[in-house]
């Protein structure tokens, strides 16, 4: 039987002889985690929520762990033995999961951009850090092989019916890759022959319409998303033509490689591979205005248009929406299914972002995921990295501390006014009331009768 004392403002514990018997020094004071874990909820008056299972969990030293004047000190003792992790989720409710190798504290995150910050300190520095976290992430994804067979194969983009709407259209496609896999998604294109923005126009820059290359987060219906169409469409309505396509293992691509091929370190190289070869097609189109080429992507896919804007030189303009953080990699094999982040003897998204300085960049992050403290971490980071090249003025960060994890219509109105100021789109097409919604069935690619 176990009595519980307060005293002082503090809550302690006397054992039975029983128990003081079996606490000792040949048992190595050995408890079930799950009965500390009871004691420690009274102790400091918290809950704990379990991502874990407990069950038969024996802990050695159990009560030497405890410490009174620390809850947090107290629980990832606690939890250390066992490769668990304690997270405070606010008005005393702490949630015990396991380790996870891509996500950490916030704290943790301004610790390593704090130690960045000591590895270079002017623009020639940064460049040889650059370089160096460009080469080893390559080759690290071992994309370079794939993508010259993939090139080598010279196969053509195969383009669907065209479906006309207010102020724009939509043609989807389908693109063979490489080791007989292809990836299908649908390209939004502006009514008309020519861009509204005429001021921009240069000699020798190529076609009218800026592109944007959107690849897709986890959000439900993947490319099917309606806040997705919304998005792209828009954009497509004020002059610029958007693609879109499936993460691998989604939608279309579930078909090819099935849902379980997204969950794997395939998924990461894929992806990636898919969006730089869907960029080499595009730019082929007459219609597409070379100097002005943005990707553009939210959680998931903000973790792609990190990474297609390090690799591809091509890209003019980046717009990463709720995924950047220094202590958050992203929780998907498609994200860190290859340890990209251990490039340069560790690295992080904010950091492989900044290789895009001086070019226009907006990140958009939110108070209610990963993204909550890019405001005083990631954000003034990238600052002083643009700060090399006198471009301070070409990064953003749209903050919306009131909101969660979605792609929403704040966040869409930030995207829309990035690449007004930064293409020069026509605001007077935004509305998103003139967007159809297409079902999935519309979406799927289907060939072109001849």
């Amino acid at each position: 039987m176990r009595i519980r004392v307060k005293l002082l403002g503090a809550a302690f514990f006397i054992l039975s002889p029983l128990a003081v018997n079996a606490q000792s020094y040949e048992t190595q004071f050995t408890r079930s985690l799950s009965d500390v874990f009871e004691d420690v909820q009274k102790q400091f008056g918290i809950r704990l929520k379990y991502n874990v299972d407990t069950t038969g969990l024996k802990l050695p030293y159990a009560d030497f762990r405890i410490r009174p004047y620390s809850v947090e000190e107290t629980l990832k003792n606690l939890c250390a033995p066992f490769d668990f992790v304690p997270w405070d989720q606010g008005k005393g409710l702490w949630k015990i999961k396991p380790y996870e190798y891509p996500r950490r504290k916030p704290e943790d995150g301004k610790k390593l951009i704090a130690y960045l910050n000591t590895l270079y300190n002017n623009k020639a520095q940064w460049e040889a850090r650059k370089d160096s976290l460009r080469r080893e992430v390559r080759q690290r994804l071992g994309i370079d092989p794939l993508l010259e067979q993939s090139r080598a194969q010279k196969s053509k983009m195969q383009l669907g019916k065209t479906r006309k709407h207010d102020g724009y259209s939509v043609q989807n496609f389908n693109l063979p890759t490489v080791n007989n896999h292809t990836i299908k998604g649908s390209i939004y294109i502006p009514k008309g022959k020519k861009n509204i923005t005429p001021s921009l126009s240069r000699e020798g820059r190529g076609g009218s319409f800026p592109l944007i290359i959107c690849p897709i987060g986890h959000w439900n219906k993947g490319r099917y998303n309606e806040d997705l169409q919304r998005r792209l469409s828009t954009l497509a309505r004020m002059g610029a033509i958007c693609v879109t396509y499936d993460i691998w293992g989604w939608g279309e691509s579930e078909d090819e490689v099935g849902t379980e091929a997204h969950h794997t370190p395939k998924a990461h190289v894929m992806q990636t591979l898919h969006g730089i070869r869907i960029l080499d097609e595009m730019l082929k189109r007459k219609d597409v205005d070379k100097s002005r080429v943005a990707v553009n992507g939210g959680s998931g896919g903000g973790s792609q248009t990190v990474l297609l804007s390090l690799l591809d030189d091509r890209y003019t303009a980046a717009c990463p929406v709720v995924s950047m953080a220094a202590w958050f990699d992203g929780g998907c094999p498609c994200e860190s299914g290859i340890p990209i982040m251990l490039s340069g003897g560790g690295t992080c998204n904010p950091e492989l972002a900044a290789a895009f300085a001086p070019k226009p960049m907006m990140v958009v992050s939110d108070g209610g995921d990963w993204t909550s403290e890019t405001p005083v971490s990631e954000y003034p980071y990238l600052q002083r990295v643009y700060g090399f090249y006198g471009a301070q003025d070409k990064v953003k960060n749209v903050h919306l501390p009131n909101e969660r994890h979605d792609f929403g219509k704040n966040k869409r109105q930030a995207v829309y006014r990035f690449f007004i100021d930064t293409f020069g789109l026509d605001e007077s097409q935004l509305d998103e009331t003139k967007v159809t919604l297409e079902d999935e069935n519309t979406l799927r690619f289907t060939p072109k009768r001849k």
